[in-house]
């Protein structure tokens, strides 16, 4: 428990978000070394699970899904490996950041180029009402809910149900919303990018058919895609839907403060926080997106006070999954429940 008492943490939790940008800034050197072994001890153990996963099919089939489930961890961290190259955070050389994203696109099922321009997006426009659309999970606020017919509740209430979030929403995002670059079908850049991922993962399980026949692609390829997937769409949620999360509209959106504010710090336990790469400190990622995972940490160390900010332990994550309205009038994240309550409220009297 921090010693919420302690001077030096409240004067440094009321300074300004901006002013955070300048200390950060010293972090934002990578370690070409460190970047090497952490992509090392992710793509190793990767490639090494696959065939250990290929080898066991002779054995037993439920002992090819277990180790595909390990391996989607490691899928995961390559994935958190190509979200730093996207903010050229991986490498000091942006082109070996950008080829290394590629790469590991192909394996994470993710247009490297499209995937890097909706997440610019995202960073640049993440709890401010009037740019939702685009790289986001759709939030509604209350009154917007409000005025929408029956059917159209609905549909909202569908979307953000975790049967459809993080059950099949993952599958779809993955191997079908991946290969067309939806949202940006009249740019040539975003259409080869997509194109080309298509081409390299289709290459990829032909390789895979001729040689092993369908087995390895249904017990190994597909568990371990679908679960990271369901993994990585955790974690994206996790990490903007909270209580006291930050949300503006346009005319009052600032940059620094929805980054801080509006990210939370998931608190998991140390082979959790490694498999995801850090990316439980977001809201330091979010404040600024040039610091390589693996230097994170060091931020925390150094300015503990960052830590105290928007905890999230993995408990609170699921009380928090439950929250789906921005309330504008209170700030707060509520939910269907809490909603209804609202409009029953009756109206104040002028």
């Amino acid at each position: 428990m921090f010693d919420q008492t302690d001077p030096t943490r409240l004067q440094a939790a009321k300074r300004p978000a901006r002013e955070w940008v300048k200390i950060l800034s010293g972090y934002r050197e990578p370690d070409t070394s460190r970047s090497l072994f952490e992509l090392g001890v992710t793509l190793g153990p990767f490639v090494l699970l696959w065939a250990l996963a290929w080898w066991s099919l002779g054995i037993s089939y439920w002992l090819t899904l277990a180790i595909s489930v390990v391996n989607a961890a490691f899928l995961v961290r390559l994935f958190a490996i190509q979200h730093d190259c996207g903010h050229g955070a991986y490498f000091k050389n942006r082109s070996m950041s950008d080829w290394l994203g590629r790469v590991i696109g192909v394996l994470t099922l993710t247009p490297y180029g499209v995937w890097r321009h909706t997440h610019s997006v995202h960073h640049s426009s993440s709890g401010n009402l009037g740019r939702r659309g685009m790289g986001d999970i759709h939030t509604m606020t209350v009154a917007e809910y409000r005025a929408l017919t029956p059917f159209h509740r609905l549909m909202y209430r569908l979307y953000r149900h975790p049967v459809i979030l993080f059950g099949l929403g993952p599958g779809y995002i993955f191997l079908v919303q991946n290969r067309v670059p939806l949202g940006l079908m009249g740019r040539a850049r975003f259409w080869i990018s997509a194109m080309c991922n298509n081409a390299a993962v289709l290459i990829g399980l032909g390789l895979i058919l001729y040689f092993g026949g369908v087995m390895p692609i249904l017990l190994i390829f597909l568990p371990s895609t679908l679960l990271a997937a369901t993994t990585g769409v955790w974690l994206f949620y996790v990490q903007h839907q909270f209580e006291t999360a930050h949300w503006d509209t346009d005319e009052d959106w600032q940059l620094h403060d929805a980054a801080l504010h509006g990210s939370s710090h998931y608190v998991m336990p140390a082979v959790l926080q490694w498999l995801s790469a850090n990316i439980g400190i977001h809201h330091v990622h979010h404040l600024y997106s040039r610091i390589p995972f693996y230097r994170l940490p060091e931020v925390l160390r150094d300015h503990a006070e960052l830590a105290d900010g928007n905890r999230m332990t993995i408990r609170d994550s699921f009380r928090n999954a439950r929250m789906h309205l921005w309330d504008e009038e209170t700030r707060r994240l509520l939910t269907f429940r809490q909603a209804r309550a609202k409009f029953a409220q009756p109206a104040p009297v002028n």
